[in-house]
């Protein structure tokens, strides 16, 4: 079995080598090859993948190259993690729309708007020439914007399946707190791409005793504290929203924040320093403790899990993935992308069925989704008014005078990326 990673030469992907050497039996790899443009930092992450693999016996080949259509060319899934313009442009992404008073981040607001304009038209690219190589080849999308950019590749006829980690992170952190081991753990997880709510946590499968209020009662104060969100707000809504929902729910107090501190990215961009160094070590021969740190808790396991179920292997049943609506949400088109639990096999994946959405969230989950049509809309096709139309709709943006603004900040901080521009 063949697998290629496009952004190979990311600090992540260390994390991705240790959960295919250590999960073996799930996704037996004969060939893995990393494919980057980056041809120093791409061969520190391949020395080290090759070292992983040997700690741990695998006698899978690692393949290093710079080469797109000679990495992908053969294989049976193809796993994209890229970030066009690096942690420069997420940089960029996290500050200009603070002089507008609007939230700065990468994947969400305005900075998600940037980044979803760079990366859609470089990911159909990609994937273009991975089904002229392989047209049965399945696309893993873990680059973000991860909704949009699915959205982009299913629309473009791909076989395609979005993931993410916050749902994992959510399974594995409820199953330590209930002392149950996390495939004992099923998700009631709904909405969008980093726009979800946790409704019910669930032992033994989609039908099992529904143990979240017992979770709220007991743990209720460590969760609220790693969302950053009061516990009252918790106590009320009777769900665990995602991380990504503050940005929402606390707008303006966040916006204080990020206005007194670094950006995220300058701290990763350290990290990655640090980390590329340590990767050179020829004595290093595992994933190192500071990665942790640098985010993609449990992506590996997801991304095996995803891999081994798409090609027939050992995955497990039910996934939280992205993947088309049809239906399962009745107040959204079918062809919007959400993220919810799945059937997953070699067919794809296949939505489970979903209770009624309260409108606390089906409102706000309709009106993200809006956003997001408007967004591929600019990315596929560009212009300053469709841009400035994708702002308007945002909930995080919302005034004509902050569009107006932004569209400025974000084609001029993003011209050398949009070909329109």
């Amino acid at each position: 079995m063949k697998l290629a990673v496009v952004g190979g030469g990311s600090t992540y992907t260390p994390e991705l080598i240790d959960g295919f050497a250590r999960l073996r039996d799930t996704l037996p790899l004969t060939e893995l090859v990393l494919v980057d443009p980056a041809a120093e930092r791409l061969e520190l992450v391949g020395g080290l993948a090759r070292r992983i693999f040997a700690k741990q016996d695998h006698d899978g080949e690692v393949v290093t190259t710079s080469d797109l259509d000679a990495g992908v060319e053969g294989a049976d899934a193809v796993l994209l993690q890229l970030r066009v313009g690096g942690q420069a442009a997420r940089e960029q992404d996290e500050t200009w729309p603070l002089e507008c008073g609007c939230v700065g981040q990468e994947t969400t607001g305005a900075g998600g708007l940037a980044k979803a304009l760079r990366t859609v038209p470089v990911v159909l690219d990609i994937a273009e020439r991975v089904r002229r190589a392989n047209p049965d080849a399945w696309i893993i999308d873990f680059t973000n914007p991860v909704g949009i950019v699915t959205r982009a590749l299913l629309r473009a006829g791909h076989k395609a399946v979005g993931l993410c980690n916050v749902a994992i992170g959510f399974q594995r952190k409820f199953a330590k707190l209930l002392g149950v081991t996390p495939s004992e753990v099923h998700l009631d997880h709904v909405g969008l791409n980093h726009l979800t709510w946790e409704r019910a946590v669930r032992l033994g499968g989609p039908e099992g005793e529904d143990v979240l209020p017992r979770l709220l009662a007991g743990h209720g104060d460590a969760i609220a504290g790693d969302l950053r969100l009061p516990r009252p707000v918790l106590d009320l809504l009777g769900v665990v929203p995602s991380y990504y929902l503050r940005y929402f729910y606390a707008h303006d107090e966040v916006v204080r924040e990020l206005g007194t501190k670094p950006s995220r990215a300058a701290e990763v961009a350290a990290m990655e320093r640090e980390l590329l160094e340590m990767y050179g070590d020829p004595a290093l021969d595992e994933k190192p403790a500071l990665l942790a740190k640098r985010g993609g808790a449990f992506y590996s396991e997801a991304a095996v899990d995803l891999a081994a179920s798409l090609l027939g292997g050992g995955g497990s049943p039910y996934q939280v993935v992205n993947t088309y609506n049809n239906g399962t949400l009745p107040f959204l088109p079918d062809d919007a992308v959400i993220e919810t639990q799945a059937a997953v096999g070699a067919h794809g994946a296949t939505p489970l069925p979903v209770a009624p959405v309260d409108p606390l969230y089906a409102g706000l989950i309709a009106n993200v989704t809006a956003y997001e049509d408007l967004a591929l809309e600019a990315a596929l096709l560009g212009g300053r008014d469709r841009v400035f139309k994708a702002l308007l709709a945002h909930p995080l943006v919302g005034q004509y005078a902050y569009a107006d603004g932004l569209a400025d900040r974000l084609i001029a901080h993003n011209r050398e990326h949009l070909a329109w521009a």
